[in-house]
């Protein structure tokens, strides 16, 4: 048994990942492998977070997600994520259980981190989610869709709120449960 400075990744990590995401040991092994190879002091960096992020979205700009997403993993705000914070990330963002990626969305979006969200900080993450659709998809959106401030109009009425109202964290995640609709405006899933 390893820790992160011998090369090795801990029994204690494995384990929680293994039980908090989708991946088998063997892929969680791969994963470490490769990040010590490109963050050799166990660290990632926000800049270098967004080119990884990047990958997943050759056809767009992420990179504005990507910083947001960068912040809502940085619990200890030092601008680095962990190989777990990392991995963590990769796997709400990705594939985690609805309520789980809920939790995560209302971090994403509450960018102030005051615990409940306004309309300019949906409109804020809406816009950056915005930059990852590809114009040929952006133009088949359905007209009340079609653009950020659309999208963020759409979801303010979902909620009933006016322009200065805030939504906290349990009702917007029992809110965007309830409609599918609402579930894709806050996301953006690449066509396959």
């Amino acid at each position: 048994m390893g820790n992160s400075k011998s090369g090795a990744l801990s029994k204690e990590i494995l384990e929680d990942l293994k039980l908090n995401t989708k991946y088998t040991e063997d892929e969680l092994c791969k994963w470490y492998e490769s990040f010590q190879k490109q963050c050799p002091d166990g660290r990632i960096s926000r800049a270098e977070f967004e080119k990884i992020y990047a990958n997943f979205f050759p056809n767009s700009d992420p990179k504005v997600y990507a910083r947001h997403v960068f912040r809502s993993f940085d619990s200890n705000d030092d601008g680095t994520l962990d190989f777990r914070e990392y991995i963590i990330a990769l796997h709400l963002t990705s594939t985690g259980k609805t309520d789980l990626k809920l939790e995560w969305a209302f971090s994403l979006f509450d960018v102030d981190r005051n615990g409940e969200i306004s309309k300019n900080e949906v409109l804020e993450i809406i816009t950056a989610i915005f930059k990852m659709i590809p114009l040929e998809e952006q133009k088949a959106l359905p007209d009340d869709e079609n653009s950020p401030q659309k999208r963020a109009d759409k979801l303010w009425t979902y909620f009933k709120k006016g322009e200065n109202d805030k939504i906290a964290e349990g009702e917007f995640i029992s809110g965007v449960m309830k409609n599918d609709a609402i579930m894709r405006l806050i996301q953006y899933e690449p066509k396959k």
